[in-house]
């Protein structure tokens, strides 16, 4: 007799659990936003690569010990997007995740929202399991300029940026680039990580790739 579960029943019984985790995030937190309000601004190209991230920070939320509730605020099911999602998101209409076509600044209470921003002059200290946190869906925010924080700071809603400065430090490379915009699925695999280890610098050094020109202090000798 072989040890271990038969396959049909593992993956039925992974299925089952992972719903049963999704959902549970859904109830108790913790909860996560992407703002889609802005990509009427955006390019076919920009759509898909959104669509990409979008694919890639589910997927990354479906594995985790300890899931986000996701919602797709601000979406609308006649949008380009929505077309892109799903071409390009095997299954996407049957994702365990919200859509709503109304903005995050709507569907909670603001005191109960975090906007996460490069922007803001404030570090992310912890994952708060009773706020909403908000990560806006831009695939290339240096094109226009805190756009995101614009928007946080006319609800008068909190904002945070991960703790990048705080546990990392520049590194020289040849093209002298160094950038704290990252796309939403890396950002997530920071939240995501940092929920599981409570451990910024693990953490951090799972979404911030080298290409973005930081490293963790302890390794620079």
């Amino acid at each position: 007799m072989v040890l271990g579960v038969c396959p049909q029943h593992s993956k039925r019984f992974l299925r089952a659990l992972t719903k049963e985790k999704l959902l549970e995030a859904k109830h108790s937190g913790p909860r996560l936003c992407i703002d889609l309000s802005m990509t009427h601004h955006m390019s076919k190209k920009e759509l898909s690569r959104l669509a990409g991230q979008i694919r890639r920070l589910y997927g990354s939320n479906k594995k985790a010990d300890r899931p986000f509730w996701i919602c797709l605020t601000g979406f609308t099911i006649d949008s380009p997007l929505y077309e892109e999602c799903v071409r390009m998101n095997d299954g996407f209409s049957s994702y365990l995740l919200d859509i709503k076509e109304e903005d995050c600044f709507s569907l909670f209470p603001l005191e109960t929202l975090v906007y996460l921003t490069p922007d803001s002059e404030h570090a992310l200290e912890d994952v708060d399991l009773n706020k909403v946190y908000i990560l806006g869906g831009l695939v290339d925010e240096s094109i226009q300029k805190k756009v995101t924080f614009q928007k946080a700071w006319e609800y008068s809603v909190k904002t945070a940026r991960l703790p990048i400065q705080e546990y990392m430090v520049r590194n020289q490379n040849g093209k002298n680039y160094h950038s704290e915009i990252l796309a939403i699925n890396q950002v997530f695999d920071i939240l995501s990580t940092y929920l599981e280890t409570h451990n910024w610098p693990e953490a951090l050094k799972k979404g911030v790739t080298s290409g973005k020109g930081y490293i963790l202090r302890n390794s620079v000798e």
